[in-house]
This record gives C-alpha cells, sequence and structure tokens, in this order.
C-alpha cells in the first residue's frame, strides 16, 4: 500500500466533501487562507435522463443474459444495448434504444470472467468486461513479469475469443496518502460522503485507508480529531466507515462549494459505460473522465478487489477514498489504478450502491433503496431545497436554478463557470462543441 505525507496548511475547515456538482458541473470548496489551482474539466456531458439512464438495464433484465451483452452510451448520447438475436435487436429498438448484434452474451462473458477468478492470483492483473468490445478485457501493468503475463495468457487462450490481452504503463496501486483530506498515523486519504445509520453520523471511504479502530485527525499534528474506523471491508470490497465522534463537524449529506454554501447530493446510483463522470480528491483536485468498465477485478499487491467501475479518470496516492459524483448524484469512492494525472491512466471505484447496502446507511437527505438499474438515480426527499449544516452556520444550500447568483462571489471564473453551467441545462446535448471548466480547488487539500 502507498503512502505519501504531504503537508497541508493548518485552519481547513473540514468538509466530508469539497465539491459542487450540479448539471455534470463541479466547483470545489476554496479553503481558508488557500490559494486556488485549476482542475482538469472535459467534454461537456449529455446529462441522462431517469429514462435514458435506466433504459440499458431494464432492457438487459427483460431480454436476460444468454440475449444481451450489455449497454452503454454511444457518442451520440444514445443508449445502446448489444443483443445476440435479430428478435432481441427488434425489441430494443421499439424500446427506443438503439441495438448492436454481438457474437457473446452477457452469460458466456460472466463465465469467462469467471475463470480467470479461478486462475492462480497474479497482482499487477485486472479484468471486466468491456460490453463496446464485447469482450472480456484483461489487463497487466508494468510489474506483471513477461513468464507470469504467458501464464496469464495460457488462461485466456483456454477460454477463448471472448478475452483480450492488454498490457498498461505504471502499476496498480491502492490510492492511499484525498476531496477533503482525512489524517491517520503515517498516512493520508480523502473522505467521500457523509452517511447515516439514522442514529450516528459517518463519512464513506476507502476499506484499504485503515482497519477497524485507526483514528482520524483533520491535520497531521492530530490536534482536531475527527473519528474511528468502525467497518472496514478490504480486500474482496474496498469501502469503510469513519464513525464520527467529533460532533462540532458538518455531518449533513450535501457538498461544500466554499463561503459557508453547500449544494446537496440528489441521489445514489450505478454508472452507466459512457457516462462522463467527476472525481475529487485532495493530492489531484477535481478530475472528469468517462465510465469504461462495470464488475471489474483487480489485483492489487494487498489483495483483490472485485465489483468495481472502470473509468479514465486520474487519479494520484491520497485521492483515496474521495467521491465519484455525476449530475450530484453519488456512484462511488476511490479505489486504486495506474498512471497519474500528468500522463493519464486507469482508476477503479467501489460502487456506492453496494458499500451502502452493505454498511446498512444511506446519504442524508436522499431517499433509501439505492438506485435503479441502470444509473438512473433515487432523486432527493421531498422538501430537500435545503439541508442543515452540521456546523451551526447558516444552510445556504443551493438549487440548481440559484447555482450562478451564489457564485458571484467567488469572483469572474466562477460566474464564467456558471453561464456554461445554464448552457448545459438548456440542452441534453452540446454536439461538436468541447468544453474546459476551470474550476476552483484549493492547493491548501494537498
Amino acid at each position: 500500500m502507498k503512502h505519501t505525507r504531504r503537508r497541508v496548511r493548518r485552519g481547513v475547515r473540514f468538509a466530508a466533501v469539497g465539491a459542487l456538482v450540479a448539471g455534470g458541473l463541479m466547483v470545489s470548496q476554496s479553503v481558508s487562507n488557500g490559494s486556488v489551482q485549476g482542475a482538469v474539466g472535459g467534454d461537456a456531458p449529455r446529462v441522462l435522463g431517469d429514462r435514458d439512464a435506466g433504459l440499458g438495464g431494464r432492457l438487459e433484465t427483460t431480454l436476460g443474459a444468454s440475449r444481451t451483452a450489455g449497454s452503454w452510451v454511444g457518442p451520440d448520447g444514445r443508449m445502446v444495448v448489444a443483443v445476440t438475436d435479430e428478435e432481441a435487436a427488434a425489441e430494443v429498438t421499439r424500446a427506443g434504444a438503439r441495438p448492436k448484434q454481438v457474437r457473446y452474451s452477457m452469460k458466456e462473458l460472466d463465465s469467462a470472467a469467471r475463470t480467470l477468478r479461478a486462475a492462480p492470483r497474479v497482482a499487477g492483473t485486472a479484468w471486466m468486461v468491456d460490453p463496446t468490445s464485447n469482450k472480456v478485457v484483461v489487463l497487466g501493468d508494468s510489474t506483471v513479469s513477461a513468464d507470469r503475463w504467458s501464464r496469464m495468457k495460457g488462461v485466456a487462450s483456454e477460454v477463448g475469443g471472448e478475452v483480450r490481452m492488454e498490457r498498461t504503463t505504471g502499476a496498480f496501486t491502492t490510492r492511499t496518502t484525498g476531496a477533503a483530506p482525512i489524517f491517520a498515523s503515517g498516512s493520508r486519504c480523502s473522505a467521500g460522503f457523509n452517511v447515516t445509520d439514522g442514529q450516528n453520523g459517518y463519512i464513506l471511504t476507502a476499506g484499504h485507508c485503515g482497519p477497524n479502530g485507526t483514528s482520524w485527525f483533520t491535520d497531521t499534528s492530530g490536534k482536531t480529531g475527527i473519528g474511528t474506523t468502525v467497518q472496514s471491508s478490504f480486500p474482496g470490497n474496498d469501502f469503510s466507515l469513519i464513525r464520527y465522534d467529533n460532533r462540532a463537524l458538518d455531518q449533513s449529506g450535501v457538498v461544500d462549494v466554499g463561503g459557508g454554501r453547500t449544494v446537496r447530493i440528489t441521489g445514489v446510483a450505478d454508472p452507466v459505460v459512457g457516462q462522463e463522470v467527476f472525481r475529487s480528491g485532495s493530492t489531484t483536485g477535481l478530475r472528469s473522465g468517462k465510465v469504461t468498465g462495470l464488475n471489474a477485478t483487480v489485483n492489487y499487491p494487498e489483495g483483490t478487489v472485485s465489483g468495481l467501475i472502470r473509468t479514465t479518470v486520474c487519479a494520484e496516492p491520497g485521492d483515496s477514498g474521495g467521491p465519484l459524483l455525476a449530475q450530484g448524484v453519488a456512484l462511488g469512492v476511490t479505489s486504486g489504478g495506474s498512471g497519474d494525472c500528468d500522463k493519464g491512466g486507469v482508476t477503479f471505484f467501489q460502487p456506492v450502491t453496494k458499500a451502502l447496502t452493505a454498511l446498512g446507511v444511506t446519504i442524508p437527505g436522499t431517499k433509501t433503496g439505492g438506485a435503479k438499474a441502470g444509473g438512473a438515480p433515487v432523486g432527493p426527499a421531498a422538501g430537500s431545497a435545503a439541508a442543515p449544516g452540521g456546523t451551526g452556520a447558516e444552510d445556504r444550500s443551493l438549487s440548481v436554478d440559484g447555482v450562478v447568483n451564489r457564485l458571484r462571489d467567488l469572483g469572474p471564473g466562477a460566474l464564467i463557470i456558471g453561464a456554461g453551467l445554464l448552457g448545459l441545462l438548456s440542452t441534453l446535448t452540446i454536439p461538436g462543441r468541447r468544453r474546459r471548466y476551470r474550476d476552483h480547488y484549493s492547493t491548501g487539500w494537498g
């Protein structure tokens, strides 16, 4: 496990997540006495409606794993469903999605993945079903020797044409060293989402950040305590709960955008392949990318984790546990990956839906019941336009309609971002145009 110590400026006010996500746009918290820097943006995302996001999953369920092989968002924003026969293709077309006829069914691809899991474990490898290519893609990082890679190829050849082998640069590592930084002895991680079991408040973060009993602080000196890890699952999964022992810290289900302003997390969902997503972390700030695979298995040096989300978002040590979001909906927490934010890389995320269900907690202000199939979010609870703050400060939760007005205080750059947000909300897709959003994020966080 990779540990890195970094000096963080004192005077940082702790917040579970330091980013605004609304309509695909995120603006991070400005920390007291901290300068700000830009974060990498990306293409303007198509905002998926409930019908679009859930359509692929519903069709897969209806037609079955023997007749379908996954679904994804196409370049034009339309849902694509892989099918194995012409009758299934006709049903997909009638439902309003675009069919793509493929050779292997999801049942066959899942069987290939099970064969790989049953083989001797090789650290530095990962695999996941790629519905766009109708293959199980096996990745081997730079630490995998030629001999071990050859043995993996032998397993793949026994499976058949369903498997494609690829080498990748860098090494698959957990990203321990985070949105807001949280510190334990010898390491730093990121807080993910505030959650509750109905009685107590917790932080949801990565499981590899620390075992049960780990004490967490807001600073490197250990003067201000946060709480203690009370449930942790790693390897196998990668999630944990930190119980708030410090009642003065914000435990509400909102994200902090600086200046005492917050935006509510509106729901929880599973992502869709091809979906534009955003990740926040204290080492590298705000980054964007796309979902490229689901139900991925990664063989870290510390152990194997399955059921992960694969993305093109970059991450570095210290980003572990940070939130993955889209359109204000919680999707995952950062697990690990390869590469960095200079050259790019692959990053894997623990799905939030699975973690919340396993731990028996919810994000305050969102409806219970997890997510609909295919990534359609569960909406906010009635009357959720405002959320109570846990710090005793004035509650200033923002509705989307008021985002731009509230950003005026943050300066000209924020107003430009606000104008871009209005453009995003006024149309489902902006073809042929690339937009780079330069978002505020404090260097004092990492």
